[in-house]
C-alpha cells in the first residue's frame, strides 16, 4: 500500500519505517526542513534502539521516504496516517492545533479517494470534527480512522511490529476492511470498534497503567513503614491473573510524553462532560508526589540540612533506552536541589543534550561517565535504571564518593550486590533488606 505519515516524531517516524518494514511504499512528512535533511543522511533525530538501521535498510530498498512536500506525499498516497503532536495546554487539554492545520494541509492537497486516519492522541470526538475540517477544504471523498498507538519508548519497534492488539475506529466498512488488511500481518487480535470507542481506548488504557503505577508506588510507601518488601508483594500479586506482573515495579513515579499528558487530557475531557474523575486525579497526585520521595530521603540522611552538599545523579531520561526527558522526575528533583543550595552532578548515558535543552546548562554540574559523576558526592541519586547502573562496581563506587550513600529510586540492586560494602542504601518499599544480614547496611 502507499501510505503517507504527516509529522516525524516518535509516533510517526517509528509507525513509517515499520510500515515499510512490511513491505509498503511510506513517504514520511515533516514542515521542518532541518528535520528532513538529518533523515535523508541516515540521521535519526531521536534515540530508539534498532530504529536507525531499520530506516536506512528501507530507505535502501526504496520503500521508506522522507519529504517535507506534503502535496505530493498526499496526492501520492491512498492512506493518510496524521501523527503530529498533540501537547497539553496548560489546563490539562490536548493542544489540537498542529493536526488541525495538518488536516486542513491534507485536504487541499487531496486529488482523489484517501483514507486519513489518525494515528495522533486526540479527546474523544476529535476525529468527528477533523472529517467536519476536511469536508471544508475539499470536495474529493474520503473516509477517516481512528487508530491508536500503544508503543512503548526503548521498545517501540518491538511493540510495532509485535503488538499486543491494534484498534481501528471506524465508520466505514470498506475503509475498515483495507485497515484490517494492513495490519494482519502484526497480529490478528485485530479490534474494530465505533471511532469515538477507539479514541477512549487509548486514554483508558494509558489512565489505568498509570494507576497501577501509583498503585504500586503507595503500596511501596506503607512497606516502608510496617517492615514489609514491595519487591516481594509484587511479585506475589502478579502471579493472580487478574492483576498480572506488568506495571508494579515501584519506584519515583511515571514520565514520559504520555502518561501525564493522557492522564491530565482524560481528567479534562471527564470534566468537560460535567464528570470529576477522582480516582484519575488521585493518580496524578500520588505520582507527583513520589518523586520527592527521593528528597525526602536526602533531607534524612542529612538531617534536614542540604545547604552545600554534593549529590550525584544518575539518570536523566524518564525510563531507560530513550533519550526523552519529557516530565522526568529527575527535571523537578534537580531543580529543587539547585534550589536549595546543592551542588548537583548529572549524567545520563543518551540523554544529557536532550535534558540540558530543557533544563538549560548552568546551575549543575555535567558529567561524561557514571564515577567521574559519582567522584567526591556526599550522596548518589540513581533516577532512572540504565543497565550501566546496574552493572556498576559497588565497591569502585564507593571509592570514588565522598560518603557512601546510595539512593536508589528504581530498586535496581539487591541484597547480594550490597553484601560486601559499605553503603548506607536507602531503596523504595524495602525497608528491610540486609537487615540482619549485615548491619553496616542501613536500609531505608
Amino acid at each position: 500500500m502507499n501510505i503517507a505519515v504527516i509529522g516525524t516524531g516518535y509516533v510517526g517516524l517509528v509507525s513509517g519505517v515499520c510500515y515499510a518494514e512490511l513491505g509498503n511504499h511510506v513517504i514520511c512528512v515533516d514542515n521542518d526542513p532541518r528535520k528532513i535533511d538529518m533523515l535523508n543522511d541516515g540521521e535519526i533525530p531521536i534515540y530508539e534502539p534498532g530504529l536507525k538501521e531499520l530506516a536506512a535498510t528501507n530507505r535502501e530498498e526504496g520503500r521508506l521516504a522522507f519529504t517535507a512536500d506534503l502535496s505530493s506525499a498526499v496526492i501520492h498516497s491512498d492512506i493518510i496516517i496524521l501523527a503530529v503532536g498533540t501537547p497539553p495546554l496548560p489546563n490539562g487539554e490536548a493542544n489540537l492545533d498542529y493536526i488541525n492545520q495538518a488536516a486542513i494541509e491534507v485536504a487541499e492537497a487531496m486529488n482523489s479517494y484517501k483514507i486519513i486516519t489518525v494515528k495522533s492522541t486526540v479527546p474523544v470526538g476529535t476525529n468527528e470534527r477533523l472529517a467536519q475540517l476536511i469536508r471544508l477544504h475539499t470536495n474529493k471523498p474520503f473516509d477517516s480512522i481512528s487508530l491508536p498507538e500503544f508503543l512503548r519508548e526503548g521498545s517501540a519497534i518491538q511493540d510495532t511490529l509485535k503488538p499486543d492488539r491494534i484498534i481501528i475506529g471506524a465508520e466505514c466498512q470498506r475503509a475498515a476492511a483495507i485497515m484490517v488488511e494492513l495490519h494482519k500481518p502484526l497480529t490478528e487480535n485485530i479490534v474494530v470498534t465505533d471511532i469515538r470507542s477507539a479514541e477512549m481506548i487509548k486514554y483508558a488504557s494509558n489512565a489505568f497503567l498509570a494507576t497501577k503505577i501509583s498503585f504500586i508506588n503507595e503500596i511501596a510507601n506503607i512497606c516502608e513503614k510496617v517492615g514489609a518488601d514491595v519487591t516481594q508483594v509484587a511479585d506475589g500479586m502478579g502471579y493472580d491473573k487478574r492483576i498480572g506482573p506488568s506495571f508494579l515495579k515501584a519506584g519515583i513515579g511515571y514520565g514520559g510524553s504520555c502518561f501525564p499528558k493522557d492522564t491530565s487530557a482524560l481528567i479534562q475531557i471527564a470534566g468537560n462532560v460535567d464528570y470529576e474523575f477522582k480516582l484519575l486525579r488521585s493518580v496524578v497526585e500520588v505520582n507527583q508526589d513520589q518523586r520527592f520521595n527521593v528528597i525526602r530521603k536526602l533531607k534524612t540522611v542529612f538531617d534536614g540540612e542540604l545547604q552545600g552538599k554534593v549529590v550525584a545523579i544518575w539518570g536523566l531520561a524518564f525510563k531507560p533506552n530513550t533519550d526523552d526527558v519529557r516530565d522526568s522526575p529527575a527535571l523537578e528533583i534537580i531543580q529543587y536541589l539547585v534550589d536549595h543550595g546543592v551542588i548537583v552532578k548529572a549524567y545520563d548515558p543518551v540523554a544529557l543534550h536532550s535534558f540540558q535543552s530543557l533544563f538549560g546548562i548552568g546551575d549543575v554540574i555535567w558529567c561524561n561517565e557514571a564515577l567521574e559523576t559519582a567522584q567526591d558526592a556526599d550522596a548518589l541519586c540513581l533516577l532512572t535504571e540504565w543497565e550501566e547502573f546496574a552493572s556498576v562496581d559497588l565497591l569502585e563506587l564507593q571509592k570514588v564518593l565522598k560518603q557512601p550513600i546510595l539512593i536508589d529510586g528504581r530498586n535496581v540492586f539487591k541484597e547480594e550486590d550490597l553484601i560486601d560494602t559499605d553503603f548506607i542504601y536507602y531503596s523504595v518499599g524495602r525497608p528491610n533488606l540486609n537487615q540482619g544480614v549485615k548491619q553496616k547496611v542501613p536500609v531505608l
